[in-house]
């Protein structure tokens, strides 16, 4: 069984087309609150007309709170310390299911 990291990179590679990853890709930063942020630029991949349902788990907690949700034609989601495999966890989901 492939890990989440070894999962993002088989998504992120097979989208890789010589143009799509110079202006593209996959941005995961830190938040000051303190927690994650993810961004996947989705145009020009296979997801980028894809619906996506807003997802929001223990949001009102203080450090276990979870938010991915699409905007334009990017993948976002923020979440808690300990919350970020989640977070890649539930985009893999999402780009596996089609």
């Amino acid at each position: 069984m492939s890990s989440t990291l070894e999962k993002l990179s088989a998504w992120y590679t097979s989208n890789c087309d010589g143009e799509w990853e110079h202006g593209s890709g996959v941005h995961i930063d830190t938040l000051d609150n303190p927690g994650w942020r993810i961004q996947v630029n989705l145009r020009g991949t296979p997801l980028e007309q894809r619906a996506f349902a807003l997802v929001e788990d223990r949001y009102d907690h203080e450090s276990e709170w979870l938010r991915c949700w699409i905007e334009g034609s990017t993948f976002h989601a923020a979440c808690g310390p300990r919350r970020l495999e989640d977070a890649l966890g539930i985009f893999l989901a999402w780009a596996d299911a089609g």
